[in-house]
């Protein structure tokens, strides 16, 4: 009987963990940065993109911002949000670098999670010419 109940015990706990596992996702997101995409737009020729994936089980975002081609050095690099495209938010994540590649992580919040997800977070670009933003990239799944 006592071996019945352990081995019961162990299939529960295995049923368990798979069906969190199998919960689990990570999930690509990706941004075109242009200057176009900007509120309100300017004219850079610059360009870039921005790459993420975010692992739902350990709520970890991982980051590779690459960009070329602005009107000067970049002055400050971040994912702003919660907003949708066509509106400015502060900042939601800011880098530690904005030297191109910016590259990252970092663990989000539910909160921050559900606006990355929801397609509510942009990587943006400062440059002494354009303070606001040069390039702007929503990220989308």
């Amino acid at each position: 009987m006592k071996q019945a109940v352990c081995l019961a015990g162990a299939m529960l706990l295995g049923v368990t963990l798979l069906g969190s596992a199998a919960r689990a996702e990570v999930v690509k997101l990706s941004g075109e940065l242009k200057g176009s995409s900007e509120v309100p737009p300017n004219n850079s020729s610059g360009s870039g993109k921005a790459e993420a994936t975010y692992d739902t089980d350990t709520k970890t975002l991982t980051y590779t911002v690459t960009y070329n081609g602005l009107t000067g050095p970049a002055m400050g690099a971040h994912f702003h949000g919660p907003s949708e495209a066509g509106k400015n938010a502060g900042i939601a994540l800011p880098f530690k670098s904005a030297q191109s590649p910016i590259q990252g992580t970092a663990t989000l919040t539910d909160a921050q999670a559900a606006d990355l997800l929801a397609g509510k977070w942009y990587a943006n670009i400062h440059t002494a010419a354009n303070p606001g933003g040069e390039l702007r990239g929503q990220m989308v799944k």
